[in-house]
């Protein structure tokens, strides 16, 4: 016999053993409530009527079983017919309430997550629950709040710089004398506005569709842009358009005091001297997190902090200068320097988001592009205000 022809015949006689059970169940359930005592022919017929209910519905999950075996390659989104019988709400009013006083047992197969062709697998019909986007974690930016700021209408500063300066200044020897002469010397220099931008092609449909998507790209570059700009403005080595950081231009470390013995602390304390020397009081120190860390961390003879303390909450600093640990910096390398007067950054075209589909390949493809861009100068007025180098301890044997 045709299967579904089988499961249809199945059911039909599975829903008249249901109906007989439902009448014998309210007939008994009405004499009981009369108080009528010779109920005993009647709760017979209806343990008959519930064991071949039981057995039409085995018969039928059967047929239905293998079905589902015949098909296990097709996804089927159909009720079965079993189910629809159970779902009615003719068996519901049944199953709470057969009879007053008895009991009715229906042997089911168990719902289950599966998401198998396997009876009573229901896991297709539960979706999960969406989250937000997660982004990695940012970076901490620190070297533009570093520098002082300043903006221009330009395409590039230019500045005179002193590079000689000839002191005679004395006591004039004797009346009628000239006076000493001295003399400056002064070069310009000029640095080149440049363009830190970068782009991403997004469908119309996609923005349109999920506005969360929109604002989180958005975000996404503006992050990007300005953790390559942190770089660059420590790091930059002013080629094929890049802005000529800090540390390519300032001083090598170069004890001023000739210690013999000195650690990588007292290292940063003679930076700070460099400095001075060069009439530019030092501001503040550049530490990769990893060589802060170890400072912090350093111990004396006795296994006290130095200048680490668990529980506090001050900022942290370094013989009285604040220290600004960053990943731009190297593991190893320090910058040390007077950031508040030595360099100034001059901003062209503040960082900005433009969304376009001016490029008639987009418009004909249904593309956005999002572009992400700012202009900028860097200009170092003073490299000996600056002091970069390896850090080193020295001992002397």
């Amino acid at each position: 016999m045709d299967p579904e022809l089988q499961a249809k015949e199945l059911a039909t006689e599975f829903a008249k053993a249901t109906e007989k059970v439902k009448a014998l169940g309210e007939e008994l359930t009405g004499k009981m409530s009369a108080g009528e005592k010779s109920i005993g022919d009647l709760k017979d017929q209806v343990d008959n009527a519930l064991t071949l209910m039981n057995e039409a519905k085995t018969r039928l999950d059967e047929v239905e079983q293998k079905q589902a075996r015949t098909g296990a390659d097709e996804v089927e989104h159909q009720k079965s017919l079993g189910q629809q019988m159970f779902e009615s709400e003719q068996f519901k009013s049944f199953a709470e309430n057969p009879r007053a006083g008895g009991r009715a047992t229906l042997y089911i197969k168990d719902i289950t997550s599966a998401t198998t062709a396997a009876a009573g697998s229901a896991g297709a019909l539960v979706t999960p629950e969406r989250a937000g986007l997660i982004a990695p974690p940012n970076q901490m930016l620190h070297i533009r709040d570093l520098i002082a700021p300043g903006k221009t209408d330009s395409n590039s500063i230019e500045y005179p710089r002193e590079t000689g300066f000839t002191n005679n200044a004395g006591a004039q020897t004797a009346e009628g004398e000239l006076k000493a002469k001295s003399d400056l010397q002064f070069d310009d220099e000029t640095v080149a506005v440049r363009t830190l931008a970068h782009y991403i092609k997004a469908s119309r449909q996609i923005l349109d569709d999920a506005s969360q998507l929109e604002s989180y790209i958005g975000g996404r570059l503006m992050y990007g842009l300005k953790l390559v700009e942190d770089r660059q403005l420590l790091n930059g080595d002013g080629l094929n358009g890049n802005l000529k950081g800090v540390i390519p231009q300032a001083s090598a470390f170069a004890d001023p005091a000739a210690m013999a013995n000195y650690t990588v602390m007292d290292q940063l304390r003679l930076a700070m001297l460099q400095a001075v020397m060069a009439e530019y009081p030092a501001s503040g120190h550049v530490l990769n997190p990893i060589d802060w860390a170890i400072m912090e961390l350093s111990k004396d003879n006795e296994g006290r902090y130095i200048i680490g303390q668990p529980q506090g909450t001050a900022n942290p600093t370094l013989w009285g200068l604040p220290v600004v640990a960053t990943q731009a910096m190297g593991v190893g390398k320090f910058l040390t320097g007077a950031f508040n007067m030595g360099a100034q950054i001059f901003d062209r075209q503040q960082s900005s988001i433009v969304v376009s589909t001016e490029n008639e390949d987009d418009f004909i493809r249904n593309k956005v592009t999002i572009l992400c861009e700012e202009r900028l100068a860097l200009a170092v007025y003073r490299p000996e205000a600056f002091i970069t180098g390896t850090l080193l301890a020295k001992t002397t044997p």
